[in-house]
């Protein structure tokens, strides 16, 4: 099965680790960090652009992936509440780029089952591209499939801030007590409200840390590193971090069954 999705295996030996994954420890939720477009695009002297628009091209084959092997969510790093100090230009390109995203990408989402979802502050987007957002969305809304999340204008220290405040509004409402906050309640007031925690965070070009993406929802993820790029992130590299997740020991804190 595996051989006949991910066919771009550079030798037997690794066709035969490919193999090994198992259909029922899948992770529920996987996260990326898509990082190295601009870098991949310096080795080869090209601009930044060119490697922002060869990003494009690994999410959709991510993507793909995703929906071969029946991975439920799936949330990616796009722009990050930092990335607006980047130089205008490139915040600009970086903005055009969703747009036609969303131009090209939802009706192939859409057929492919995959139900769109945007988080981040995206109220400090321009109003054209939050229109496409919304109908991107609403479009795939009823989709049962894959359920993707491009994360947007996104902080995870913003996100928790927002739903503290959220919390503390419906305390002074009185729609709730102090009494019924928990972590379920926070974990609701999430953009990914209603999604089962990330069970494997991926992040390329090499940076091992997890840059303010999602520190609720990783409690408990297992952390992949690569080298490689983002645009050079192919499904197979997709296939040998999940094999090694379900290599992983998972305790959450207790100790191993004996």
């Amino acid at each position: 099965m595996w051989k006949k999705i991910f066919c771009k295996t550079e030798n037997k030996r690794e066709t035969a680790k490919l193999n090994e994954i198992s259909a029922d420890l899948l992770p529920s939720h996987i996260a990326i960090i898509m990082d190295g477009n601009g870098r991949w695009a310096q080795k080869r002297g090209l601009p930044r652009k060119a490697g922002h628009k060869k990003g494009v091209d690994s999410l959709r084959e991510i993507v793909k992936a995703a929906c071969s092997i029946n991975i439920k969510f799936l949330t990616v790093y796009a722009f990050s509440t930092e990335n607006w100090k980047r130089p205008t230009a490139e915040v600009d390109f970086l903005m055009k780029l969703f747009s036609v995203y969303l131009d090209s990408e939802v009706e192939e989402m859409d057929k492919n089952n995959v139900r769109l979802k945007f988080v981040g502050c995206l109220t400090e987007l321009s109003g054209e591209l939050q229109s496409q957002i919304k109908k991107g969305e609403k479009k795939t809304a009823d989709n049962t499939g894959l359920g993707l999340n491009i994360a947007v204008n996104y902080g995870a220290r913003d996100e928790i801030v927002m739903a503290a405040r959220n919390i503390a509004q419906r305390v002074l409402s009185r729609d709730i007590e102090i009494k019924d906050i928990n972590e379920q309640l926070l974990d609701d007031s999430l953009y990914t409200a209603q999604q089962p925690p990330v069970d494997l965070l991926i992040r390329t070009s090499g940076d091992m840390r997890i840059s303010n993406f999602l520190l609720w929802q990783c409690a408990y993820a297992e952390l992949w590193f690569t080298e490689k790029n983002w645009p050079e992130f192919m499904p197979e590299d997709f296939l040998r971090a999940i094999n090694d997740y379900q290599k992983r020991d998972r305790r959450f804190g207790g100790l191993e069954d004996k």
